[in-house]
């Protein structure tokens, strides 16, 4: 009777593992990807069957039902205000334009002020201007909240603004965020703000989507002005790492009907996470400081195609004199990288910056194995020097820039939910080259003897760490 058990529950898990493998072949998004899923599936299912159904599904399936019912309602709140965003629509024949548009599927909006926010100070004497300054409501959203003395100021302001009657969303995720302990969320509770974990695992058919990640960081004030960027909330992001020391990042602040893009992004995340349908204000408020255009473009694993990659691309394509980009975590699939290198070999001045200290051990390992292809192709590395570099930051020409979330890595690509503000304004795009070029006055230029004469032992770690860079 035992041994039949025994051979049932061997059947049963190698036809798991085929059953796997099929939904492998149909649905990973590369075809390297699929091949090492299903050789695994096959040959080791006991491994890789749990494995799988953590790390290895393309798509959130939960989250794209959930937007087919955010569409049908959102779509009737917005055709009210329909007429309200006409004037807020340029004309514009662009081809890029559009393309972006496309991916964002969000227009293009005019009558906006971008601001670039320069490291943490700036960063958060901002939002908390912006905290003390709502009347109606406050959405916020940020991937890690730390319960350190940032993260109490924080919540004290929030604590504050709840007393005085602004109503109050507050998401955070689970996995970024879990080391905030529950007299955090309970303090924010007990004053009436409304607090949400992403929940990417809500309900039991989708509690295996671990590997999906709310990477978004997001605060909006009244529908009027809205904030994105790199910073996370915890001292380390002011420069007080005893590590990483000095925090180099840039946060971006919106005035403008862009605002009401990243309102929608928060609308979308908040009805997954709790099924409720909040009532916010969507009539557009032109800046009356400045008159730039702005998309914001969210991305993620819901989405019906890569947007993240995509948009880097495109990007990278569009670009005639230069094309500049800071990373933290520079790990980019075989698209980015080849853009990169045709981009360079037609004389386009591309640059990356990225930390010369790493974070992550196996995203930094990982560069190493395709940056020689790239210094070849005449592709400019920098490393930066005084302390950590985490700005998300893309310089295309002297006509466009881009500041969000998104890291050029397969995370940023497929797992996680990204948001990034492109800015085709040519004095966005003067601000953003100065504070780059600032920036590379702080970085080494990587050469190529660097890499090549590496011992073989660091070269086959570093190709080792790049075949792991899909679930890194």
């Amino acid at each position: 009777m035992t041994s039949w058990l025994i051979g049932l529950a061997i059947f049963l898990t190698y036809l798991l593992g085929f059953v796997s493998a099929v939904l492998a072949l149909m649905s990973s998004r590369t075809s390297q990807g699929a091949i090492a899923w299903i050789i695994s599936l096959i040959t080791m299912p006991y491994v890789a069957v749990p494995a799988y159904w953590i790390f290895g599904r393309p798509r959130f399936y939960g989250y794209v039902s959930a937007r087919g019912e955010r569409d049908t309602v959102l779509r009737r709140l917005l055709e009210r205000y329909r007429d309200r965003f006409d004037p807020y629509l340029p004309d514009s024949d662009d081809a890029d334009i559009r393309a972006v548009e496309q991916l964002a599927m969000m227009p293009l909006t005019r009558g906006n002020r971008a601001a670039l926010l320069i490291d943490g100070e700036a960063t958060f004497d901002s939002l908390f201007a912006g905290i003390e300054a709502a009347e109606e409501y406050i959405l916020i959203q940020f991937f890690i909240v730390r319960d350190d003395a940032l993260g109490i100021e924080l919540k004290h302001r929030l604590q504050r603004a709840a007393e005085r009657d602004v109503r109050i969303y507050f998401l955070y995720d689970e996995i970024g965020s879990r080391g905030l302990g529950d007299r955090f969320l309970r303090d924010l509770a007990e004053t009436g703000v409304e607090v949400s974990a992403f929940r990417s695992s809500r309900g039991f058919k989708h509690r295996f989507q671990l590997n999906f990640r709310n990477h978004r960081k997001v605060l909006v004030v009244d529908g009027r002005e809205g904030w994105l960027g790199g910073f996370n909330v915890g001292t380390e992001y002011l420069g007080q790492h005893p590590r990483h020391g000095h925090w180099r990042d840039t946060h971006l602040k919106l005035t403008g009907p862009s605002v009401l893009g990243l309102q929608e992004a928060f609308w979308e995340d908040w009805h997954w996470a709790t099924g409720e349908m909040i009532t916010l204000t969507w009539t557009p408020r032109p800046s009356e400081e400045a008159n730039q255009n702005v998309v914001i473009v969210p991305s993620g694993p819901a989405d019906p195609q890569e947007t993240a990659s995509l948009l880097v691309q495109h990007a990278i394509h569009s670009a005639h004199e230069r094309f500049w980009v800071t990373s933290p975590y520079f790990v980019p699939d075989q698209g980015v990288q080849d853009a990169l290198r045709l981009a360079a070999m037609r004389g386009v001045d591309v640059r990356i910056m990225m930390p010369e200290r790493p974070d992550h051990l196996l995203v930094f390992l990982s560069a190493f194995s395709f940056l020689p292809d790239m210094l070849r192709a005449g592709v400019r590395v920098y490393r930066y020097q005084p302390g950590f570099l985490h700005q998300k930051v893309m310089l295309i020409d002297d006509a466009a820039a881009s500041v969000g979330t998104v890291n050029l890595d397969n995370r940023s690509f497929r797992l996680n939910f990204e948001i990034t503000a492109v800015v085709p304004d040519r004095q966005f795009a003067a601000e953003v080259r100065l504070m780059l070029e600032h920036d590379f006055t702080d970085c080494r230029r990587v050469a190529l003897d660097e890499l090549t004469r590496r011992p073989l032992w660091r070269k086959l770690l570093s190709r080792a760490a790049y075949l792991l860079s899909p679930i890194q």
